[in-house]
């Protein structure tokens, strides 16, 4: 018992360690670079997991907030030369704003008509990033600058992504720990009976939309200064439709599901690069499998492995003969 309860906090650690060393036993730099854009996906999709998988927001276009925290980074440090940390904490916040606008009318709407609503809203920033040619560059694209020493090498960059991903896990982790998760998943499975318990929906609904666009900001900024240059082509719908995917490949009401759904997806490329014209069909053939074979996402296969085998039944024999004196009211022998 205590060494099954020891287990997963050694594994937890043993992993981290793994992660943080990753630049010193990575093959290349290119792996580094895809280790840290799982990162900056991650960011985003740990914000965006609360809304879609514990509340059941229907968000298929946080592309867009994730387009305007790109942009804004790249407009702040690069166009106006701010220092790229104020200018990254500038991103998250109009990414936190522009989600609570967002949210303020479309979380209104039932549930269909809510993506539909997120769905408009990032094809309406994609138009707008190219006709404000001005501050975004257009068609034509912007420059981002990256981070001072000692995060402008690939692998200082990967430590202050990862940094950030960490960040965004913790409390996403600790607020699906506590009763906010609870009530969360009380809204998702049924906003009546949600309501009569006293759970605030709306404003609930509210809260959690806008720190998901707290995190697509900052996932946005770092994503671009990992890119180094962007374009509207960059931000296109089926991006949006993956960081969803993501999270119903992985499971709803899980962290750990979401997250390997991230690195499955987001490796699936790099693993079929031979057959790179098959991209679509791979990620097709992965969503059929995990919806017939594991229809609660992947996160739900490691809960199953976690479980603990079953324990010894003692099984208690009656004392018949005692208690066919006891009900005759006989002395027993």
């Amino acid at each position: 018992m205590k060494t099954a309860s020891l287990r997963s906090p050694v594994l937890l650690g043993l992993s981290f360690l793994a992660l943080v060393s990753l630049p010193f036993w990575a093959p290349d730099e290119y792996k580094i670079h895809l280790a840290t854009l799982i990162a900056a996906y991650w960011i985003l999709i740990g914000g965006l997991n609360l809304a879609v998988g514990y509340t059941g927001l229907l968000s298929i276009g946080h592309v867009g907030l994730f387009a305007i925290g790109a942009y804004a980074f790249a407009i702040l440090a690069g166009t106006h030369g701010v220092d790229p940390y104020v200018a990254l904490v500038a991103a998250g916040a109009v990414g936190g704003l522009c989600g609570l606008l967002l949210g303020l009318p479309s979380l209104r709407l039932p549930g269909f008509y809510f993506a539909m609503a997120t769905m408009a809203f990032g094809m309406i920033v994609g138009e707008l990033s190219l006709v404000f040619d001005g501050l975004t560059g257009g068609g034509a694209g912007i420059a981002v600058p990256g981070f001072p020493a000692p995060f402008d090498k690939p692998a200082g960059v990967f430590w202050l992504v990862l940094s950030l991903a960490v960040i965004v896990t913790g409390m996403t982790w600790n607020v699906a720990r506590l009763m906010w998760g609870r009530s969360l998943i009380a809204l998702r499975d049924s906003e009546v009976a949600a309501a009569a318990v006293g759970i605030p929906f709306y404003r609930s609904k509210l809260a959690v939309y806008a720190f998901s666009g707290v995190t697509a900001g900052v996932g946005g900024a770092v994503f671009a200064s990992l890119q180094s240059y962007i374009t509207p082509e960059t931000f296109v719908f089926d991006l949006g439709m993956f960081f969803f995917i993501c999270i119903i490949i992985g499971g709803r009401g899980s962290i750990l599901g979401p997250l390997m759904g991230t690195i499955v997806l987001t490796a699936l490329p790099e693993v079929a690069a031979p057959l790179a014209k098959l991209g679509q069909f791979f990620y097709g053939i992965v969503l059929l499998l995990v919806v017939l074979l594991v229809p609660e996402g992947i996160g739900s296969v490691f809960h199953l492995l976690r479980k603990q085998p079953p324990k010894t039944k003692h099984v208690v024999k009656p004392e018949l003969e005692l208690l066919t004196v006891a009900l005759r009211g006989g002395p027993a022998r």
